[in-house]
């Protein structure tokens, strides 16, 4: 299992991708894997899209999208769209956490699950900075796809 994590404002490149795309084939080589997708913001979609070019040539993976809402709007606005895209749909057992939190516990799980977790970030504020130390903290391997070491 693959996670992602990167701040909401992201710079999509060529050579961002080619690094991405790069470091995924040396990692998944030609095993299956799961790539958990948190589907928002630009990093998000940076990986996504990513992911979906690896797919062509490596069907072994599939792209997941974690969400963090299970409410009967959420479903019918946002789950639809999501449906359509992914692979599969995975919604952990956080229905007993507050609403407002989703987000910060979906996260929390999908670093728990991951055996290795990708992050997109350059500052040391925002949820994926928070994000970021959390997975240090549980001692995840990590790559920065920005190159720059946040302390």
């Amino acid at each position: 299992i693959i996670a992602f994590f990167g701040h909401s404002k992201f710079y999509e490149s060529e050579e961002n991708e080619k690094k991405l795309i790069g470091f995924l084939k040396d990692k998944v080589g030609d095993v299956a894997v799961d790539m958990y997708l948190g589907g928002y913001g630009e990093f998000d979609a940076f990986a996504y899209n990513c992911c979906k070019k690896l797919k062509e040539s490596h069907p072994k993976i599939s792209l997941i999208f974690i969400t963090p809402y299970m409410t009967a709007g959420y479903q019918k606005n946002h789950l639809k769209f999501q449906r359509e895209k992914y692979d599969n749909i995975i919604y952990p057992e956080i229905e007993d956490k507050p609403l407002k939190l989703a987000l910060l516990y979906r996260n929390k799980w999908m670093i728990d699950k991951a055996d290795f977790i990708i992050f997109g970030i350059d500052h040391s504020w925002g949820g994926a900075y928070k994000m970021y130390e959390y997975a240090k903290r549980k001692k995840k391997p990590i790559f920065n796809i920005t190159g720059i070491d946040i302390e």
